[in-house]
């Protein structure tokens, strides 16, 4: 089976990959891709290689460490406004499907699978040109424009959550959740205590700024540390593209504060295992992750997210009591304390913030959809 994975422009559509990727290797018995020519033909003792096809994307170095083949294009942003970037980025577009074309028709995959964003738009054109079939899958509750195209384009449509179901033709459309990493749920407090030099009996406080419009939530945490500090031990993920600066403008501080610029897989997995509450934006991957490990949450959504999908995604979520949001625009050192304090203060809130976040996360949906690729590839 030849497998080719689309899409980009944006770290959040890698990790579903890996998760999709890491489960088809498993349900195909194959731990590494055949290292047969691009040009022939998928056998018996080939049973699986994998591609992906997209925009260059921080991060997508993983790719090859999960024996995944990375072929990279022009990808050009769709907006629904007036920009003068538009121009450019038609262009693009246009030389991303030129450049697919040929990558395509080479590799001929049994089945594509789109993560979605801009990325996607010029292999999933082609993949229908050359009648491939695809599956598309979209994370957030309100649609992206790209994925509202190239659906169009798709044998089958995954969706996140359920509101984003109501956007697609229901025959071919199913609620599957968000894929993500198993591994990343399988933690231990007492090897995140180690790993992280936990000093005291406090509430771990996890911190997710990500890369994306970290800087504000930084800004926040830097102004109401002190405080925080007299009640949680910290860990936070402030962004690589800040953490010189954040670091700076923290200068030295107590041993109960944890700062990094990114948590790779092995941290992220620890640190969620011993958080007692985490503070994050609302993309949907980092969503799922927080309630497939059942921790309560304080989701503060990205402003002007595209379609505004991340403030969607958060009081989707928020609606099953999971979690508190807050908008940024609302967001002072006191108020962010004070909500953190009274969620820290009720044990009991907390037990029912836990139970509704792990009877919302969907574990099993990198099962159902490598299951629908097979079926799809007939495989």
């Amino acid at each position: 089976m030849r497998i080719l994975f689309t899409g980009g422009g944006t770290g959040g559509h890698l990790f579903p990959i890996v998760a999709v990727a890491r489960k088809l290797k498993k349900a195909t018995s194959q731990v590494v891709p055949s290292q047969s020519s691009e040009g022939s033909h998928p056998s018996d003792d080939q049973p699986l290689e994998m591609f992906f096809v997209g925009p260059p994307t921080i991060g997508d170095e993983i790719f090859e460490k999960e024996g995944i083949k990375k072929r990279l294009i022009q990808a050009g942003k769709l907006r629904r406004y007036f920009s003068g970037h538009n121009l450019i980025d038609i262009l693009r577009i246009f030389i991303g499907v030129i450049e697919s074309f040929w990558i395509l028709f080479w590799i001929m995959p049994n089945i594509i699978f789109s993560k979605g964003g801009f990325g996607s738009v010029p292999v999933v054109i082609v993949a229908w040109l050359f009648r491939i079939p695809v599956l598309v899958h979209e994370s957030d509750s309100i649609p992206g424009l790209s994925v509202r195209l190239t659906a169009k384009l798709s044998n089958r449509i995954a969706v996140s959550f359920s509101r984003a179901a109501e956007y697609f033709p229901a025959k071919k459309t199913a609620y599957v959740g968000n894929p993500i990493r198993s591994e990343i749920i399988n933690g231990s407090v007492d090897e995140a205590t180690k790993l992280f030099n936990i000093v005291r009996q406090k509430p771990v406080l996890l911190i997710l700024g990500g890369s994306q419009g970290a800087k504000a939530i930084n800004d926040i945490i830097f102004l109401s540390m002190r405080g925080l500090l007299e009640k949680c031990e910290i860990i936070h993920q402030c962004g690589q593209e800040n953490y010189d600066e954040f670091k700076l403008t923290v200068g030295n501080t107590p041993p109960e504060y944890h700062l990094y610029p990114f948590l790779n897989e092995e941290q992220m997995k620890q640190a969620l295992a011993i958080s007692t509450l985490i503070i994050a934006r609302a993309g949907a991957g980092t969503i799922f992750e927080i309630a497939a490990c059942g921790k309560p949450s304080v989701l503060i959504p990205l402003p002007h997210s595209a379609s505004d999908h991340q403030k969607y995604n958060a009081y989707e979520y928020a609606r099953t009591g999971a979690t508190l949001v807050i908008d940024q625009a609302n967001l002072t050192p006191n108020f962010l304390k004070d909500r953190i304090f009274s969620l820290l203060d009720d044990p009991a809130l907390l037990t029912k913030m836990s139970s509704a976040a792990k009877s919302f996360a969907k574990p099993d949906a990198d099962s159902q959809i490598v299951q629908e690729l097979l079926n799809i590839a007939k495989y």
